[in-house]
C-alpha cells in the first residue's frame, strides 16, 4: 500500500514538473542573463555601460519573477528526489528482512559485535 501512495504521489509530481518545464527553462535562461548583467555592471568603468548593463539586469529580473510557476516545478522535481530515495529505502528494508539463516545470522553476529 506504500509503494502504491509512492507511486501515485510519484506521478502528480511528474505531472507538475512536465507541466512547469517551460518556466524553468525560461527561470534558467533569465537567471543566466542577470548574472552577466551584474557581472559587466561590475566590471565597466562607464557611466553609459553602468546604466544599459542596469537596465539588461531590471529586465532579466523582471523576467525571472515572472517565472514563479518554476518554482513549483523545482519543488516537484523536489518531491520527485525524496519519493525515489524512499523507493530505494524501502527496498533495502525488504532485503534486509529475508528468511535466509545466513544473512539473519550475519546480521545478529554484526549487532552482537557492536
Amino acid at each position: 500500500m506504500k509503494k502504491f501512495g509512492l507511486l501515485v504521489a510519484g506521478g502528480i509530481a511528474a505531472i507538475v514538473l512536465l507541466a512547469n518545464l517551460g518556466p524553468i527553462v525560461g527561470l534558467a535562461i533569465t537567471l543566466i542573463v542577470m548574472y552577466y548583467s551584474v557581472k559587466g555592471f561590475i566590471k565597466t568603468d562607464s557611466t553609459f555601460k553602468k546604466v544599459i548593463w542596469a537596465l539588461i539586469g531590471l529586465a532579466a529580473f523582471s523576467a525571472t519573477v515572472s517565472n514563479f510557476p518554476a518554482i513549483i516545478g523545482l519543488a516537484a522535481l523536489y518531491i520527485l528526489y525524496v519519493i525515489y530515495k524512499n523507493w530505494k529505502k524501502e527496498e533495502s528494508i525488504i532485503e534486509e528482512t529475508s528468511n535466509d539463516p545466513f544473512t539473519n545470522f550475519e546480521r545478529e553476529w554484526s549487532q552482537l559485535k557492536n
